[in-house]
């Protein structure tokens, strides 16, 4: 029998530290654009756009209504559709997919290093057949995928390279920024997301001027100059409230980045070689953002099972692999990406947020290690221990 929780719960993220600390700021945002009677476009997502693009080390921002609309919008500006190909991992949230099938073209799927989730270059080149027009690397949880290899695959191959950077805002490889490490990015601006608007928003950055033309016309339906419609677009556009929202929140960026990796690395020291947990690799030449805190674990299912009754949100990114969803209709097949399926099966997100308390951190580590060695000791299938081990 589970216990109910008798200590207040760990929320999985509480916003309140991060919006607290700039209400006044988001206030005067606010009054601003109600005063200024612009809500669509206008200076406000012009300057938003002006600080994300030298934040990123690109020459273009463009804002856009979420980061699902900046997938789809960057890959059909850079021409992809119908009868392209696009690689991507298959362990990544659905959109990813989702952008890509808007567009007409076919997700193919790469499967991902078991160390770090993130895509593995030599599966991608495996994946790459005739049709293969755009490559997506997904910068998972916070950390950049390994963008030399890729650059080079997609150079190689004269493949349209486009950062799934909808979690690593800030987040860098090599010492160069996300988002200006392929041809172009996409963020998102959820308002969980270590930048979070209030309401939805994204971005798409890249240094191509024809590229970030296409992007602003096709958010616009297409529109050049009113009423004349170059494209056939779409109502993507990035609301001006959400966009001075954001610039409000920017500077404090900095600050909320060091408090999450403080946490991190406080969890990292407290799971690193508990038994039954395994913790994600982070490459030499990442900078990390750590938008999630995710460990691989022994009896994934039971471990959340137990951390929710005791008031700890753990939570699952992401339980079902792409090629394994419903949406899919069958043309996945368990077992064809391995990887992938093996940390779909494993992965727990703990709590994470800046302002999260190292009691917190503690209660949270602690309940892992103590679920994880007594699941340990019992446990002898060859199954779980193959979940974790293998490589």
């Amino acid at each position: 029998m589970i216990t109910p929780p008798s200590r207040p719960t760990v929320p999985f993220v509480d916003l309140d530290p991060v919006n607290g600390a700039v209400l006044a700021d988001l206030r005067r945002a606010f009054e601003r654009v109600l005063a200024s009677g612009s809500f669509i476009g206008g200076p406000e997502v012009e300057r938003f756009e002006q600080q994300l693009a030298a934040m990123s080390g690109t020459r273009f921002a463009i804002g856009v209504s979420s980061g699902t609309a900046a997938l789809q919008l960057a890959l059909e500006a850079a021409g992809i559709g119908a009868g392209d190909e696009v690689i991507l991992p298959p362990n990544t949230f659905f959109a990813t997919a989702e952008a890509v099938l808007a567009t007409g073209a076919t997700p193919v799927f790469a499967d991902v290093d078991l160390d770090t989730a993130l895509m593995d270059p030599a599966a991608a080149r495996a994946a790459i057949g005739p049709r293969a027009a755009a490559l997506i690397a997904v910068h998972l949880y916070g950390q950049p995928a390994d963008m030399d290899a890729l650059r080079r695959l997609a150079e190689e191959k004269s493949l349209f390279l486009l950062e799934d950077a909808a979690q690593a805002i800030g987040a860098g490889w090599a010492d160069r920024p996300a988002g200006s490490l392929g041809d172009a990015a996409a963020f998102s601006f959820y308002p969980s997301k270590n930048l979070g608007a209030l309401g939805d928003a994204g971005a798409v950055t890249t240094s191509d001027p024809e590229l970030a033309r296409k992007v602003a016309l096709l958010r616009n339906h297409g529109e050049g100059v009113k009423y004349i419609h170059l494209l056939a677009g779409y109502t993507h556009r990035l609301d001006a409230l959400q966009a001075a929202f954001l610039s409000a929140k920017l500077p404090d960026l900095s600050r909320n980045q060091r408090l999450r990796d403080r946490a991190a690395w406080r969890y990292r020291e407290l799971l690193g070689g508990v038994p039954g947990v395994r913790l994600l690799a982070i490459s030499p030449q990442a900078r990390h953002v750590h938008h999630l805190m995710v460990v691989r674990t022994y009896s994934r299912k039971r471990m959340l099972e137990v951390l929710q009754a005791e008031g700890i949100q753990a939570s699952v990114h992401y339980p079902v692999p792409i090629h394994l969803e419903p949406a899919w209709n069958g043309k996945g097949r368990r077992g064809q990406f391995r990887n992938a399926e093996v940390l779909a099966d494993s992965v727990l997100s703990l709590p994470l947020f800046p302002g999260i308390t190292d009691e917190q951190i503690d209660r949270c580590a602690e309940r892992v290690t103590a679920l994880s060695q007594t699941t340990h000791r019992i446990s002898s299938l060859p199954q779980q221990a193959e979940i974790l081990e293998s490589a």
